[in-house]
């Protein structure tokens, strides 16, 4: 039997074109003589449909689109992930599901088990798990088909009481596949191999798994669609960041020598990955760093084409952060669709001015400049009778940075463009910004990237030629919202700061954890007390773009009014 895997980038909601990447697969797949062709989880409407799932209308449409690939389904079997209907008045309205289709009909119907509901997760809002399995026959052969997370009950700490593949294993089936929708982060695919590896280890079979590719929002799927034969080696993975295609044969994945699971390394968390590395060599390291460089450049590309947008405006700094912004959104948008501002004010420095514009020049992207002097002094002239002789504060800076985000948002509306946020992770987390300022915007680009990974990718970013100049990459970083101003007057030192913060942030490690491992005791106190006031800035801030396993925005739920090591 020869099995196809087809990794492509949905549209939620979008079932027309959902529909017809699917039949242009179907026929690839024919074309090439495959028997059978697997699609992704919730592959028909996309992943994840969140709240779309409660309208009836949706679920209707979700039939309609099976419907229409059923016809195409004649003398080809096709695996596709879509919700379907709970028939039993007991229990949520829908399960996650996946269908096979074949003669033009659907053959048989499996239910997602583990229904994930953490971080990014939350399927049990919508999904009943199935309570009951069974193998899928096609062609004289028992498919153990399982849906994402279904394969990654695994581990010492097994985070759900039921494994599907241990009552699956009853039916003895001839290969495993598995449909997902796993989302990216820079320690996934070592995790997402190893589930697979042991899985085909420890049930001495083969599996093939299809993994969705594209954006949603803040969610990033980096594809990576794996075959590994019943002795745990890898014989296929498809292409990352970028849909693909390839046909296996079943044959050439069985009767293997297995090695013992007891001889291989398994990672069942990307906690795990980096859990004995320092920090700072983890964070910037240079896979990962050409992996989140890849992430984010699809993030914005899926956003922008997924909202009917084609333009970005950011404001110019002169900056790190707005630097491998702007770099970023070329890449991603072409350098005549990105428009960067350069607002100046007093407190400015001339080199901040000039770096700004040798990066447009080195990009080609276009470029203006709109001093803010002015407007900041009618503010101030306004202000005064209530402001009166009190000192100058932080008020008086984040009125500036206030105008900066006025202008750009002025330009937006006018233009039609998207406003594009450059704060970075380590910014976010100690509320090192203004609201309705440098913190406006419609895509947080930088927001899962601490400011250590941001130095990293501009080093990715200038590795075959000078883009960002050199100048912004050595010179001491600063808002510049008043004289002489530097980021470490208000904050630690950024290789400090991004290791507690990691180890906070990422790592759940507590204070008492954090002091015991030789950090200043004060020093951790604050960072913390920083990151947990700020939560209502963070609360209010856009859509971030998400590379690490936890990222600012709805995989990290922490309560505004709260008083824990604030």
């Amino acid at each position: 039997m020869k099995i196809a895997l087809a990794q492509q980038n949905y549209h939620i909601g979008n079932f027309d074109s959902n529909v017809k990447k699917m039949i242009d697969a179907i026929t690839q797949a024919r074309n090439e003589g495959a028997d059978l062709v697997v699609f992704s989880e919730l592959c028909i409407c996309g992943y994840p449909p969140r709240d779309f799932l409660e309208f009836s209308d949706f679920i209707n449409q979700c039939y309609k689109a099976i419907d229409t690939i059923r016809g195409h389904a004649d003398d080809i079997g096709v695996l596709v992930g879509a919700p379907a209907r709970n028939a039993d008045s007991q229990g949520k309205d829908l399960f996650n599901a996946v269908f096979l289709l074949y003669e033009k009909e659907i053959k048989g119907e499996v239910h997602k088990t583990l229904l994930p509901t953490y971080d990014v997760f939350d399927e049990g809002r919508y999904f009943e798990p199935a309570y009951s399995w069974n193998v899928l026959e096609f062609k004289g052969k028992k498919l153990a088909v399982t849906i994402c997370e279904d394969i990654w009950n695994m581990g010492s700490n097994p985070l759900y009481r039921t494994t599907p593949m241990e009552e699956l294993i009853k039916f003895a089936p001839d290969v495993m596949i598995n449909l997902s929708a796993s989302p990216y982060n820079y320690a996934q695919d070592i995790v997402r191999n190893s589930i697979v590896k042991a899985h085909t280890l420890k049930y001495n079979l083969p599996m093939l798994y299809c993994n969705t590719v594209g954006s949603q929002t803040e969610i990033v799927f980096d594809g990576g669609s794996l075959v590994y034969n019943n002795a745990g080696n890898k014989v296929g993975e498809l292409k990352y960041f970028e849909e693909d295609f390839k046909v296996f044969d079943l044959n050439e994945l069985v009767n293997k020598q297995a090695v013992g699971l007891q001889d291989v390394k398994v990672y069942y968390a990307a906690s795990d990955v980096g859990a004995d590395k320092n920090v700072l060599e983890y964070l910037a390291d240079e896979k990962s760093i050409e992996e989140i460089h890849a992430a984010l450049i699809l993030g914005i590309k899926d956003y922008f084409s997924k909202m009917g947008f084609t333009k970005a405006i950011i404001g110019s700094s002169g900056g790190i952060d707005s630097s491998v912004t702007i770099a970023l959104a070329v890449e991603a948008l072409g350098k005549d669709n990105v428009r960067a501002v350069l607002m100046p004010s007093q407190y400015s420095t001339s080199h901040s001015v000039s770096d700004a514009e040798q990066l447009s020049k080195n990009l080609e992207n276009p470029y203006d400049i709109i001093a803010i002097k002015n407007i900041y002094e009618t503010f101030l002239t306004e202000l005064n009778p209530i402001f009166k002789d009190l000192p100058f504060s932080v008020a008086e800076e984040n009125i500036q940075s206030r105008t900066r985000g006025n202008l750009l948002m002025a330009i937006a509306n006018k233009f039609g463009y998207i406003l594009l946020n450059t704060s970075n992770k380590s910014e976010l987390a100690t509320g090192y910004g203004t609201l309705y300022g440098d913190m406006a915007g419609g895509l947080g680009v930088l927001g899962d990237v601490y400011k250590t990974q941001v130095y990293a990718l501009a080093k990715f970013i200038n590795r075959d030629r000078e883009i960002i100049p050199e100048h912004i990459l050595t010179k001491a970083p600063s808002a510049e919202l008043r004289p002489d101003q530097k980021d470490s007057d208000s904050l630690p030192e950024y290789d400090e700061l991004d290791t507690i913060l990691f180890k906070y942030i990422e790592e759940r490690q507590g204070p008492k954890e954090l002091i015991a491992q030789g950090f200043d005791e004060k020093l951790v106190n604050r960072i913390l007390r920083m990151v947990n006031l700020n939560e209502y800035k963070r609360n209010q801030f856009c859509p971030i773009i998400r590379v690490s396993y936890k990222a600012f925005g709805v995989g990290r739920r922490i309560p505004i009014v709260a008083k824990y090591l604030s």
